[in-house]
């Protein structure tokens, strides 16, 4: 685990609206594709009679093929890394949010536990223990809200890699494009290459 980054795998337009507004996007998890994981979230709200719980998160890991496999499958696909203390102490200011890490527990081990109310929006599944989730979560009690918004500065961005699948001839203009917004001229864009590695490839040709 990385105690100064955290990873954002996501896409183009996203990446887009986080500069432009200079907010992160904490959205309702009913749609996650892991129905274990939202089902326990969805037991949290109810046992505390919220009206709100959303969620936004990140990985305290390197790059791996599983983030960009499952979390940004396509050419589209882009990294966000965050310098993590910078961007947990703008999420921490807004009303209403806690940050955790999420603990990831086999089935013989939960059985055997009594769990609290607290521990279930950071509990999952220990097949999913690669991911090395941290996870921001804001919830109400008073409000129903299907998004929430919280500003961030730009500065807490250390750099955004695109997809390992995007062309090399697209990666050009599309880091053009993403440094013509609006404070991102000094933002690192690098392109993955994380499945077509020239000096691997070489390293590989010099065998004895």
């Amino acid at each position: 685990m990385s105690n100064k980054y955290l990873r954002r795998y996501t896409d183009i337009p996203a990446l887009v609206y986080l500069p432009s507004e200079k907010k992160i996007t904490l959205l309702d998890p009913k749609s996650w594709d892991d129905s274990n994981d939202s089902h326990y979230i969805s037991v949290y709200k109810s046992k505390k009679d919220l009206k709100t719980v959303l969620v936004l998160c990140f990985s305290q890991v390197l790059e791996t093929y599983h983030h960009w496999r499952v979390f940004a499958v396509s050419s589209a696909g882009v990294c966000i890394r965050f310098k993590r203390a910078e961007l947990l102490k703008a999420a921490k200011d807004q009303i209403g949010v806690t940050v955790g890490e999420v603990q990831y527990l086999k089935l013989r081990e939960i059985r055997r536990k009594t769990l609290q109310m607290p521990q279930l929006p950071f509990i999952k599944r220990f097949a999913f223990k690669d991911e090395d989730e941290l996870r921001i979560i804001f919830e109400s009690a008073t409000e129903s809200l299907p998004k929430l918004d919280i500003p961030i500065p730009l500065s807490c961005i250390d750099q955004v890699t695109l997809s390992p699948w995007i062309h090399k001839n697209l990666s050009v203009p599309v880091i053009k494009m993403l440094k013509s917004i609006d404070g991102c001229s000094k933002i690192k864009f690098v392109r993955s290459t994380l499945v077509n590695n020239e000096e691997w490839k070489n390293i590989g040709k010099s065998a004895a």
